[in-house]
């Protein structure tokens, strides 16, 4: 376990240097003497065979995971799973892939130019899904992804790394609600995803999400410094299903809503 622990540990540490606010998020539910459970971190990559999901899984089920579910999301040309640990309390990993074939052909050709910059043998390494951006980009091009695709141009700015953790809302004490927890962080001057709602699902679906709208940083292009969204946190609460069993799968119409908390509009 010392190897997945490892990890996780690379994970959130690149995870917290480009989003600031789940940091402050975290001080403050500590504050409140919470012990923060992670439910699930998300990756996102290119539905490629150098790097698609069949690629990138193999880092986790090595580590002990197993694919558990999966999702479409037509409108944004994603396909996704989710993996969980045969130990309990190990956060779920969620791996989304963008549908390269069904994009234009002008937005296809810069994807592949970036995935062939890729060093060979970078996707065999361990650390791989924590190696950033492998591929040098031109702000241009970024924006140019950005009319197919917020996923694309995303992806071509940051690279292989993680684009969420979730806080286990179910885990803390001091909130009983998802609404409890949005209004405080809103007091506390953090703006939340309102696309679909600022609460994505309900009981009936037994998942309820919510999420902070991405941190804008400074990144460099090979035109110099641009400030553009970055990372995210998200909030789940878990319902039980009619066994008594918390449920541990994704909603569909919920996830796709929760994309957009990279989005320049802010989720609205």
């Amino acid at each position: 376990m010392k190897e997945l622990e490892s990890l996780l540990l690379k994970l959130w540490e690149d995870f917290a240097r480009l989003n600031p606010q789940a940091v402050k998020i975290h001080q403050l539910l500590e504050s409140r003497s919470e012990k923060i459970v992670n439910d699930h971190i998300a990756f996102r990559t290119f539905g490629v065979s150098q790097v698609g999901i069949t690629a990138f899984e193999k880092i986790f089920v090595d580590l002990g995971y197993q694919s558990k579910g999966e999702y479409q999301f037509k409108q944004k040309k994603l396909f996704a799973k989710h993996y969980e640990h045969q130990e309990r309390g190990q956060p779920k990993i969620f791996i989304s892939e963008l549908l390269v074939d069904q994009l234009s052909e002008k937005t296809q050709t810069i994807i592949r130019r970036l995935v062939s910059e890729i060093p060979p043998g970078l996707t065999e390494t361990k650390d791989f899904c924590v190696s950033g951006r492998p591929w040098k980009v031109k702000y241009s091009e970024y924006q140019e992804l950005m009319k197919e695709s917020e996923y694309a141009a995303w992806m071509s700015a940051f690279g292989f790394r993680v684009n969420h953790f979730t806080v286990n809302v179910n885990a803390l004490e001091s909130f009983s609600s998802l609404e409890g927890l949005n209004q405080f962080l809103k007091d506390q001057g953090f703006s939340l995803n309102s696309s679909g709602g600022e609460i994505k699902g309900g009981e009936s679906d037994y998942l309820e999400q919510s999420s902070t709208n991405a941190a804008r940083i400074e990144l460099e292009f090979e035109e110099g410094r641009f400030e553009i969204p970055s990372c995210y946190y998200e909030f789940a609460k878990r319902y039980p299903m009619p066994d008594g069993k918390l449920y541990q799968g994704f909603v569909e119409k919920s996830a796709d809503k929760i994309f957009e908390s990279t989005h320049w509009g802010g989720g609205s």
